[in-house]
């Protein structure tokens, strides 16, 4: 359970447009997991190295692990943010937005932004 739990968190982090803010951090603490687990599919990056990162999801670092939840985290936090504030951002733009409102932001996004940016740790 706690798996598929892992698994759909990972998903939405993976997928989510604005949170590239937590998204670095990810990507940070799971840059050793991505090259062992998934060379190839972080070459071509996207759809392919979600997949692969799902597929070995237990095989990752504690670190990744909690930074990718983090992430998720993050982004169902701010997703009503994001919505209301950054609703015209072009893609790829969601974060520098959110972060461009940040005095703005809920507290339960600023506090899931600020863990994480934390990534693993």
């Amino acid at each position: 359970m706690r798996t598929l739990t892992c698994i759909a968190a990972l998903s939405a982090a993976l997928m989510m447009s604005h949170s590239a803010l937590a998204a670095s951090a990810v990507a940070k603490a799971c840059r050793t997991d991505i090259r062992t687990q998934c060379g190839d599919e972080a070459k071509a990056g996207g759809a392919k190295l979600k997949d692969c990162m799902k597929k070995h999801f237990p095989d990752l670092s504690g670190d990744c692990q909690v930074a990718i939840i983090r992430a998720a985290a993050a982004g169902k936090a701010c997703r009503a943010d994001a919505k209301k504030l950054c609703a015209d951002a072009k893609p790829g733009k969601g974060a520098e937005c959110l972060k461009s409102h940040a005095a703005d932001l809920s507290d339960g996004c600023k506090e899931a932004m600020a863990k994480a940016q934390e990534g693993g740790k």
